[in-house]
């Protein structure tokens, strides 16, 4: 099993760092046109906070090697439905809370682990909304792994100086113990990866760990999900009673894993819980309305689900604004 996890782990990491430009054969202009975007960010109020989607870049993804579950005819078809086809751009989406006297992060995307243009874009996104490094206060991990955590450092050293971390504890004990790769056949990468991250601010005495049903900060609760990670969380954010949940990866590919929520992916750690958890929330924030963040649907990833019937769900993005006030 190890070899078969570790053989899967690395042809994912090869997708995502093996990016080529779009070739184009008009002419010279047209041979340098490519997809890319300045700095993004989108804000919304949500009561007296502001929320803000902050882009990290994009990465491709191949199906056929990443999912579980699912056939190439079937990938095929769930993808045609929403005019794509294989492969798909994910995006790596992280969030921004202020609240005034706090500056919170929600994830920190891959950093420079993904290498040259493969994510790497959150400095230049909060640079874009007029925040700097130093000012985040807290940063709140949906999950140990490197597309949410690569961003916490530069160089080896703290990219947030002044930031707390907050991290489920399950996560923190299972990626910070490297004989957890061999005990579960999950990649040696995933746990050197966390060393080099979390586990520069854990040495710092900069991670604070949470269980489930804590409130960490104020209007601020989490709870576990274990199966993608065993410490997987969920942030729900509340104001002058409205809300939003931060979801994390309990979905990567909107155009299959709505449709077919049992569908998993390489990363989960165990599928079979992923693509449970992924069921019972899904029907729970479908029946709640409840406005949910999600860090690798197209950005800026907030919107809602809708339950469409036989175990299936719809996504429906946020209203778009562009103006002031409410």
């Amino acid at each position: 099993m190890t070899t078969a996890r570790t053989l899967l782990f690395s042809t994912a990491v090869a997708l995502l760092t093996a990016v080529s430009a779009p070739a184009f054969a008009v002419d010279n202009a047209a041979a340098t046109a490519s997809y890319q975007q300045v700095t993004d960010s989108y804000s919304f109020p949500l009561g007296d906070l502001r929320i803000t989607a902050l882009s990290d870049g994009t990465v491709p993804q191949d199906l056929y090697k990443l999912l579980i579950g699912t056939s190439h005819a079937h990938t095929d078809d769930l993808l045609d439905k929403e005019f794509l086809a294989n492969p798909v751009e994910a995006s790596i989406n992280a969030f921004l809370i202020q609240d005034g006297t706090r500056t919170i992060l929600v994830d920190t995307g891959s950093g420079d682990l993904f290498g040259p243009g493969n994510g790497g874009k959150l400095l230049d996104s909060l640079s874009g909304v007029g925040v700097k490094a130093g000012d985040v206060t807290d940063i709140l991990i949906t999950h140990i792994h490197t597309d949410h955590t690569g961003g916490l450092v530069r160089n080896g050293r703290p990219a947030f100086p002044n930031a707390t971390v907050h991290v489920g504890a399950p996560d923190l004990k299972f990626f910070l113990d490297p004989s957890n790769a061999r005990k579960t056949g999950y990649a040696d990468q995933y746990f050197d990866e966390a060393a080099k991250t979390i586990g520069v601010y854990e040495k710092l005495g900069k991670a604070k760990t949470f269980g489930d049903g804590d409130t960490i900060l104020p209007g601020i609760a989490t709870s576990l999900h274990p199966g993608h990670t065993p410490g997987s969380a969920f942030f729900t954010v509340t104001s002058k009673g409205r809300s939003m949940t931060f979801i994390g990866d309990v979905i990567h590919v909107a155009a299959v894993q709505f449709p077919d929520p049992n569908v998993t992916i390489v990363y989960d750690v165990k599928p079979q819980d992923a693509a449970s958890v992924r069921k019972e929330t899904f029907s729970d924030f479908a029946a709640r309305r409840e406005l949910v963040a999600a860090p690798h649907l197209p950005f800026p990833g907030i919107g809602y689900i809708r339950a469409e019937g036989q175990g299936s769900f719809s996504w429906h993005p946020v209203q778009y604004r562009n103006r002031a006030g409410q």
